[in-house]
């Protein structure tokens, strides 16, 4: 699939409505990304006149001789949103919006993608040869195993399974050749278009789950790992007192919504930048839009210093003012790795655009040990208290940039550098314009928490420990669909690209049904131990009752929270993901909150009524995103993702 370097403005009058346009704000736009890219080449191109730019991106995507031939349909490349992240964050682009470059080891897998549903649909012969099945009982299991785990399309009855072979397909040829001979696949893409073109590509469900588990796995130790450098903190210094207990979870999530979300959702704009930077043949020109956004980050940063230095007096107007003085003791010493953690969240953009998915998760893979480490050693060990739960995540946090830029320079993704310029400090316009509604999507999300974790600190210490304990188990149960969420967006934009809407249904029905699964999975898990899971925090009795009294309302909200998590990754996948934020904001601010606060404070349900309002507001989110999904067109999106490939 060519790579979507530009897109047609639509005149007002073809525009639906005027909420279409309100929403292609929120969007990271191509025009936008073009503008910086043709600067940047026009500022570069009398210093580098010497480099072939044709012959490098000859280079970058030289998998098939035949230069005529179209690129791969099927590719797989996850959405660059949220990774670390403890609860749903929508970006303000989706795969559609932004397809990307594609690698020559990407374009291998495209390939590959490719084979295997022709393959399954028959048209091309299996790769391994298969005897019969026998009778008796081992063909009954045969069989059994066969109808259950088998991704074959199967066969109308009476037909036999034998190749379907489509070679050198044009507008005269029969698309369905001799299906008892085959010649190969050397003519993949003719095979491909035709089988398309004649509607033959079809996918089961056993296909897709298994495609979606592949693509999920590592997405899941990669939220895991990034999600435990929080967490462990918070079981660190857990055991040393019911306001420290507290504190630490205010401070995390102040920190978050005041800095690391922002961070997140201001990169998201490097999401389109470096991708159309890696496809413009100059592949220094992705080091040069990291530079750009490391140094917006650091003066992003200065502002964010000051309050965190004044968190005390800020905090202490809101909630008792004992946690609000831990809490600022824990802010002031993550400043030491708040600039790190920005160089991160942009080198994570910098790696990705280039296809290195798994360099993160190698670089957590050896972090995320480390931090645990630091914390048993710092808090206990060494007796530092609550002071060493901040300094060891500060320390990791610095050590994060550190090892992926010893990935970069000694394993893959140095080409792509191009050293320090000048030219970094200037043409910032078009990535301030894609950035700030990035962050926008992202913040307006995340307050709603922040917001119930101070309303939980002002009704005690106790209620605010217990609050702690509730985030974090919520947010380490969400790390299970929300790398479902990420995969099925992915696999499903990848088939309405390739203009396949009816496989593209089967894995969107595939994925919405393992978010229910894992939703009903974590219930169970939560209520089976909601008495067993406060102890690993906490003996204080009184946090303990206050958290088994509100699990079961949390346990509850697992089932929309799983089905909410994946909807917002089929909205990406069909690129309606605007619908999504703002579903999220209408839930959250317009019902979710005045019912928390009403049951809380007014009917004085405490806890219990914050959390009843979240779930409320989530179960609103899941159905409302549930009907707008399977009422939508996906023909039209499939339609709109062709259109603005053509226009590239």
């Amino acid at each position: 699939m060519a790579s979507d370097s530009g897109s047609q403005p639509i005149p007002s009058n073809k525009r639906a409505s005027v909420a279409s346009a309100l929403a292609s704000s929120f969007r990271a736009s191509s025009p936008l990304a073009q503008e910086s890219l043709a600067r940047d080449l026009a500022a570069l191109s009398d210093d580098d006149e010497h480099v072939n730019y044709n012959a490098i991106q000859d280079d970058d995507n030289d998998y098939d001789d035949d230069e005529s031939i179209p690129g791969p349909t099927l590719y797989r490349r996850p959405s660059g949103i949220a990774f670390g992240t403890i609860r749903p964050a929508l970006g303000p682009g989706g795969l559609l919006d932004e397809p990307p470059v594609l690698t020559s080891v990407e374009i291998e897998r495209s390939r590959d993608a490719e084979r295997s549903l022709l393959r399954d649909n028959h048209i091309l012969p299996p790769k391994h040869h298969r005897d019969p099945p026998k009778g008796g009982v081992a063909g009954f299991v045969s069989r059994l195993y066969k109808k259950m785990f088998s991704t074959k399309v199967p066969l109308p009855r009476g037909d036999e399974e034998a190749p379907r072979i489509i070679i050198n397909a044009g507008e005269t040829s029969p698309l369905l050749g001799d299906r008892r001979s085959f010649a190969g696949d050397e003519h993949l893409n003719e095979q491909w278009e035709a089988a398309v073109a004649a509607g033959q590509i079809k996918t089961t469900w056993q296909r897709e789950a298994k495609t979606i588990a592949v693509y999920s796995r590592s997405l899941v130790v990669t939220f895991f790992l990034q999600y435990s450098l929080n967490v462990v903190s918070i079981f660190a210094v857990a055991r040393l007192g019911t306001i420290e207990l507290g504190a630490v979870s205010l401070a995390s999530m102040t920190a978050t919504i005041t800095y690391n979300a922002p961070v997140q959702g201001l990169c998201t704009c490097l999401d389109t930048l470096c991708s159309q930077a890696f496809g413009s043949g100059r592949k220094e020109l992705v080091g040069l839009q990291l530079q750009r956004m490391v140094y917006f980050l650091m003066l992003f940063f200065i502002p964010v210093a000051v309050v965190w230095l004044n968190a005390e007096s800020i905090l202490g107007a809101m909630i008792e003012k004992e946690s609000a003085a831990f809490a600022a003791t824990y802010l002031r010493i993550l400043l030491l790795g708040a600039p790190a953690y920005a160089c991160f969240e942009a080198g994570k953009r910098f790696v990705q655009a280039q296809g290195l998915f798994h360099a993160t998760t190698y670089v957590l893979l050896i972090a995320a040990p480390v931090n645990a480490l630091l914390n048993w050693l710092f808090v206990w060990h060494l007796g530092w208290g609550f002071k060493g739960a901040p300094l060891a995540v500060a320390l990791t946090q610095n050590m994060l940039p550190l090892l992926l830029f010893l990935y970069v320079w000694r394993v893959a993704g140095s080409e792509s550098w191009g050293g320090f310029r000048w030219a970094a400090l200037k043409n910032w316009g078009p990535m301030i314009r894609l950035a700030l509604p990035g962050m926008i999507m992202v913040v307006a999300e995340w307050f709603a928490f922040e917001i119930l974790t101070l309303a939980s600190g002002r009704i005690g210490v106790t209620t605010l420990a217990a609050q702690s304990i509730l985030v974090t188990v919520t947010s380490t149960t969400f790390q299970l669909p929300f790398p479902i969420s990420v995969a099925g967006s992915t696999r499903v934009a990848n088939l309405i690209g390739a203009k396949l809407v009816d496989a593209a249904r089967t894995s969107a029905k595939v994925t919405a049904y393992s978010g229910l699964i894992v939703g009903f999975f974590n219930f169970t898990l939560l209520t089976t131990f909601r008495y067993k899971i406060p102890l690993l925090f906490t003996q204080d009795p009184d946090v303990i009752e206050k958290v088994a009294s509100v699990l079961p309302i949390c346990a509850f909200m697992q089932v929309f929270d799983g089905l909410a998590a994946v909807s917002h990754g089929l909205l990406r996948g069909i690129g309606r993901q605007e619908f999504g934020g703002y579903a999220n904001l209408a839930a959250y601010y317009i019902v979710a909150l005045p019912i928390s606060f009403g049951l809380g404070f007014g009917l004085n349900w405490g806890l219990p009524g914050l959390w009843t309002g979240v779930t409320i507001g989530l179960g609103l989110v899941a159905l409302v995103e549930q009907l707008f999904i399977w009422s939508s067109d996906w023909h039209r999106a499939a339609r709109e993702a062709e259109h603005r490939n053509a226009a590239a």
